[in-house]
């Protein structure tokens, strides 16, 4: 099944590539706005998307949400921007990077861990995976990195794979206090347009959560990576056949 899903990305990804969905801000600003509402969504942020809209778009204050909040919709909305010109620029990942998008993802709301590789054990709530004590967390980082470089010098594994398995990785060493999760997603995105695809949403709703939880608890116990890697690349098709049904009207 997930090498079916493959072929069928690829076949997408031609298609896309010919129509450049892109091409128009409104559509682009739109799935930026609500890539943002689910990942802070999937953390437990509680603005609606209308209001994650008003947030970012409008300066507005938000009646009964609380400051963080407001501000994880800001901060995520910008590392976004920063995610696209960092493609732009063709920024190669490296460790100093993925700290540039956590002190983001974390400015103003946690300066002090902002950008700062954990100091502390931690367990993980809800999960029974047990990350890194703190003193292995750099050289976990050191080595996933270099397992990515090797990836990427081989290319024998699928790209949309290859970011599935960075965002499963980065999350399971938790090397940071906070915004793990919303991490991971944005350097997995990272990843994808870096090989010309484009920002995949995973949902944010109370079934998709466990689903995603669950498939990443999968990883960590018992060492099955499928469940998850089939649900990223089924989240990147469904992205991308939208996009197609947007762009067509």
């Amino acid at each position: 099944m997930l090498t079916a899903i493959l072929n069928d990305i690829d076949q997408l990804k031609i298609e896309l590539n010919q129509l450049r969905p892109l091409d128009s801000q409104s559509v682009c600003h739109a799935l930026d706005i609500e890539y943002t509402y689910e990942s802070n969504r999937i953390e437990g942020n509680t603005l609606t998307l209308s209001e994650t809209a008003l947030v970012i778009d409008k300066d507005m204050t938000v009646s009964g949400k609380s400051m963080r909040e407001h501000l994880e919709a800001i901060n995520h909305y910008q590392a976004i921007l920063m995610l696209k010109e960092f493609v732009r620029a063709e920024i190669p990942l490296t460790e100093h990077l993925i700290k540039q998008f956590h002190a983001l993802i974390l400015q103003s709301i946690e300066p002090k861990n902002a950008g700062v590789y954990r100091l502390q054990a931690l367990m993980i709530s809800g999960s029974s995976h047990i990350p890194p004590t703190h003193f292995k967390v750099p050289e976990e980082m050191e080595t996933c990195l270099a397992w990515f470089n090797q990836q990427v010098q081989n290319q024998t594994l699928h790209p949309v794979l290859l970011a599935a398995e960075m965002h499963e990785r980065i999350v399971s060493i938790h090397p940071f206090v906070d915004g793990n999760g919303r991490t991971s997603r944005l350097i997995m995105n990272l990843i994808l347009m870096q090989y010309g695809y484009y920002i995949t949403n995973i949902s944010g709703d109370m079934e998709s959560r466990r689903d995603y939880y669950n498939s990443l608890e999968l990883c960590n116990t018992v060492g099955d990576k499928s469940s998850f890697l089939l649900l990223i690349a089924t989240y990147v098709k469904n992205g991308m056949t939208r996009l197609i049904k947007i762009t067509q009207g």
